[in-house]
């Protein structure tokens, strides 16, 4: 299947209504989305990537521009048509009780059932399949507050493949779920673009994970807007390095990877571990650092 730019977007500006008239949160993004390809939005906590993720949503209008899906403007597709082009997993927990999974991926069919949402034997199958490509089969009949939160996580994606939307928004998908089950998720969603040729977008705060499985990167802040570039042409240029420079965050170049700028008197690197010794005396620890697999030993020593 042939890539295909699903989402464009035309010198768009966000915002919402403030005292005094409308905050502008970002302003003059002209970017194009493709299928097949996981994009990753970053950007510290205010920055407005929630708002930017609800303007693409329809969740709110943008204050100018134009975002276009499918070849058509947003703004002229109806709730219903739109239902059946974007699919939206947010944040929030979901607190269903007495309700198992199939019901609940089930419920992803709603724009196709009608008002009393009884599923035909096509809408089950679709439903299989979304569970299926998950890989959620074993808890398929489970009540949905008994899952953990990564499985909880898998079913609300299952969900939404159900909606067989061409295009996946996604609210920090990987929000209170512990490092390996970050990496599962992150994991799931970039082949799950692939698998289905979908479009999915997501904001996230786990920079290492982003970089190491995006297609794409959005990097949003305040002084520069949105900046937008795959992980290998943004590292090269030094919009990563430059995006965290002032927050006494460094990114090596060599690793891929942040590392906090403290002061050492000397560096040693043997196999790829780094040691480093640093300003008061400790006896020997061992750190492990996000995103990276083996473990990083500090030794220190007085100077």
């Amino acid at each position: 299947m042939m890539n295909q730019e699903t989402i464009h977007i035309r010198k768009l500006t966000t915002g919402y209504p403030g005292k005094g008239g409308t905050k502008i949160v970002a302003k003059d993004i002209d970017a194009t989305i493709r299928s097949g390809e996981l994009t990753c939005l970053l950007g510290a906590n205010g920055v407005g990537k929630s708002t930017l993720l609800r303007t693409l949503s329809a969740f709110q209008p943008p204050v100018g521009g134009e975002i276009e899906i499918m070849g058509k403007k947003l703004t002229d597709y109806t709730d219903k048509q739109l239902a059946t082009v974007i699919g939206v997993v947010l944040t929030e927990k979901c607190s269903l009780r007495n309700m198992t999974v199939e019901e609940l991926v089930g419920m992803g069919r709603s724009p196709y059932t009608g008002f009393w949402g009884n599923l035909s034997k096509e809408d089950k199958n679709t439903v299989n399949d979304a569970i299926a490509l998950v890989r959620i089969e074993d808890l398929k009949y489970r009540m949905v507050h008994t899952l953990s939160d990564g499985e909880r996580q898998k079913v609300m994606i299952a969900k939404a493949l159900a909606q067989e939307t061409p295009v996946i928004f996604l609210d920090e998908p990987t929000a209170f779920l512990d490092f390996p089950s970050k990496v599962e998720i992150m994991q799931l969603l970039h082949h799950l673009s692939r698998s289905t040729n979908k479009t999915i977008f997501l904001s996230t705060h786990d920079l290492e994970l982003a970089l190491q499985i995006a297609d794409k990167i959005w990097l949003m802040d305040k002084a520069n807007g949105v900046t937008i570039g795959t992980p290998e042409d943004l590292s090269i240029d030094g919009c990563l390095s430059n995006f965290f420079s002032r927050k006494g965050i460094v990114f090596d170049m060599e690793t891929g990877l942040f590392r906090i700028d403290n002061e050492f008197e000397k560096e040693v690197r043997l196999m790829g571990i780094s040691m480093r010794w640093y300003g008061k005396p400790c006896s020997g620890m061992v750190f492990w650092q996000a995103g990276v697999l083996s473990p990083i030993f500090i030794l220190k020593r007085e100077i």
